[in-house]
């Protein structure tokens, strides 16, 4: 196998052990592109076992690294709520947090040790927080005055750990939709509310506060803001525990070049010790940057046709991939069968849905596209199998992990039956 050519940077959109073989296939985890597609249909979303493990390790090596050794990594799995996922995690020595209680019953159904969950949200029901209670959850990160009262009321006969989330009026660059820093935010306290939250909650003898929670926003790629942030919680006391988020963001095309995740850990860890000492517990969420650039989307092409622009339409689209829709997030796509082939075609690379923004590659250059070839679209690891739905009645794809050349669903695609599964007729 050999690696595949990024022409313009240095950087990787692709999973660590994938490349073109011998046949001039893409290969991922050892496994044939095209003979993935004849096995499992498609679409598919297809994932390196090896490319998430690596990156798991990275972040405890950056830790390491920097030379602090009071933290934990938690897994922000929202980014992609698999079972196989949380168990890799598990092995890795990981944790995770959780933004639902769909997402709580995941983690602890793929092993997480509740101990060391957060749950997380900024519009926890009275039945989630007594899930969370009743499941022993190690972090409650409170989002509100209402949430403070509510939780107080349910927890009985012993104290429930707490953080509070703190808006510190940092906007890091990134889509506005996925920026949550900023004072004019849906999550978490502003300063000064800050300050009135600690002091109720000292104030309550259920709660115990153990320290403060921030994040900025996902897909950041200038490091700075992650250290402004330390700094403006910095005056609202000393605690145990500083849970800093997550937010690193990954190379979607080889234009990019982001921060590496030591660099990531190793500017948060500094922040820390600048303003507010050496010996804390330090918690991050890193989500995108574990599973992104592990997982790509398999396609077959379904039509090609020009209506002044070229449209190479697939069997998926908005239903497998909505990032392109909701944010305008751009992707890259190649021919599998031929992918070191001169990407000869500017076209559209389009979905199958009821929908002109249907769009996934707005600007996708492939090789002499035609019916029947696979295509390839990188960096699908996260929010892909997170935010797949049933629009147009479309059957969600299968997860399937590839490692030293076997491949194994570890999501099955979805069958015509469930679609009626809960309806009441």
């Amino acid at each position: 196998m050999t690696l595949l050519a990024q022409p313009t940077t240095d950087t990787t959109i692709w999973p660590v052990d994938s490349g073109i073989n011998a046949y001039g296939h893409f290969e991922i985890g050892g496994c044939d592109a095209i003979e993935l597609v004849r096995e499992f249909g498609s679409p598919a979303y297809v994932v390196s076992e090896d490319d998430i493990r690596r990156r798991a390790r990275e972040y405890v090596d950056a830790f390491k690294h920097a030379g602090h050794t009071n933290f934990d990594v938690l897994f922000a799995s929202k980014a992609f709520p698999c079972l196989a996922a949380y168990q890799i995690f598990v092995e890795e020595g990981l944790s995770c947090d959780a933004a639902s209680a769909g997402e709580l019953f995941l983690a602890l159904r793929g092993g997480m040790d509740p101990r060391r969950i957060c749950l997380h949200g900024n519009a926890k029901t009275s039945d989630e927080l007594r899930y969370a209670l009743d499941e022993r959850v190690g972090y409650i990160v409170v989002d509100s005055f209402d949430e403070i009262e509510r939780l107080a009321g349910l927890v009985a006969g012993r104290q429930q750990d707490v953080l509070v989330r703190v808006t510190p009026d940092i906007r890091p660059t990134t889509h506005t939709s996925i920026s949550t820093g900023q004072a004019d935010s849906k999550f978490g306290f502003g300063i000064a509310d800050a300050r009135r939250a600690i002091k109720q909650i000292e104030g309550l003898s259920q709660l115990h506060l153990r320290g403060l929670h921030v994040h900025i926003g996902s897909q950041v790629m200038d490091l700075a803001p992650f250290e402004y942030a330390v700094g403006a919680i910095a005056s609202l006391g000393d605690f145990e525990v500083y849970n800093l988020g997550g937010g690193l963001g990954v190379a979607y095309s080889t234009r990019e070049d982001p921060p590496s995740i030591r660099e990531y850990v190793e500017q948060k860890v500094r922040a820390i010790r600048a303003y507010l000492g050496p010996d804390k517990l330090i918690l991050i969420e890193p989500g995108r940057s574990l599973v992104a650039n592990a997982g790509v989307t398999l396609y077959s092409i379904i039509s090609v046709k020009k209506n002044v622009s070229t449209y190479v339409a697939v069997d998926g689209g908005m239903s497998d991939n909505l990032r392109p829709m909701l944010y305008k997030a751009p992707y890259e796509a190649v021919i599998a069968g031929r992918i070191d082939a001169p990407a000869n075609v500017a076209c559209r690379l389009v979905g199958k849905h009821c929908e002109s923004g249907d769009v996934l590659v707005q600007d996708a250059h492939l090789n002499d596209p035609g019916v029947g070839d696979v295509v390839v679209t990188p960096v699908t690891g996260a929010y892909g199998h997170a935010m797949a739905n049933n629009y147009n009645a479309m059957l969600r794809p299968p997860v399937i992990f590839c490692k030293d050349g076997s491949a194994r669903v570890v999501v099955r695609r979805e069958s015509p039956e469930d679609l009626v599964a809960r309806d009441v007729v």
